[in-house]
């Protein structure tokens, strides 16, 4: 038996609930859950993956790698503190879900992808299928960021650093804000405020698991 559009709205609705009372209050990443349907960002042939589209758990995508669960998701989004037309980079597009999360509050969303098969994956479904605007995918090495697009608002990296890459640093602007978890095995989320520009505040919001941040680019399986 498949998955009705009913139920997944009915999933969806219950989902932000469950938000809101584990303390996302911002309404603009809220309003963003509600907008951005998750389970079109699984393999829409899985009636069981579908199905567990909005619970709050990592789930399979292509490449091995997963979807994040949707309250670390919003929890980094509202760490972010989105304006209208920010300029965002993300560090691991991934199935792409962050980065329209991201693009549903306004932001302008430069996203880089290591994996070259995951990168056109994604791309296509996001461009194509989806037809989300605002992001623009890079295939590329996240340690180095996107040079050429610097600086930043605001930066926000969806896995494990073992070190705040001194590249990404550089590329935010003063004034800006990036989020990253670092650490080996577990992660301390960190905000990191950019107020000079050479000087920084920090601050840790508890401790989250993340796949790790790797260097280099990976090609296509051959």
């Amino acid at each position: 038996m498949g998955v009705s559009e009913f139920m997944l709205q009915g999933a969806k609705k219950s989902l932000i609930e469950w938000l809101r009372q584990q303390g996302i209050t911002d309404e603009n990443v809220l309003h963003a859950f509600d907008v951005v349907e998750r389970h079109k960002f699984l393999e829409q042939t899985n009636t069981i993956l579908l199905g567990r589209a909005y619970e709050n758990t990592p789930l399979p995508i292509a490449c091995g790698q997963t979807i994040s669960q949707p309250l670390t998701v919003a929890f980094q989004s509202q760490l972010l503190q989105i304006r209208p037309d920010d300029t965002v980079l993300e560090i691991g597009t991934g199935s792409g879900f962050q980065a329209a999360i991201l693009a549903a509050m306004g932001a302008k969303v430069f996203s880089i992808e290591r994996q070259l098969e995951l990168f056109r994956k994604t791309r296509a479904k996001l461009t194509n299928t989806l037809k989300v605007s605002n992001v623009f995918m890079h295939y590329g090495d996240g340690f180095e960021g996107l040079p050429n697009k610097a600086p930043f608002d605001k930066i926000i990296v969806t896995c494990g650093a073992p070190n705040v890459p001194a590249a990404l640093l550089q590329q935010l602007k003063v004034g800006g804000i990036m989020v990253i978890p670092v650490g080996d095995g577990v992660q301390q989320m960190h905000r990191i405020t950019k107020v000079g520009e050479n000087e920084f505040n920090a601050e840790t919001f508890g401790e989250f698991k993340f796949v790790p941040m790797l260097q280099k680019t990976v090609k296509v399986n051959s």
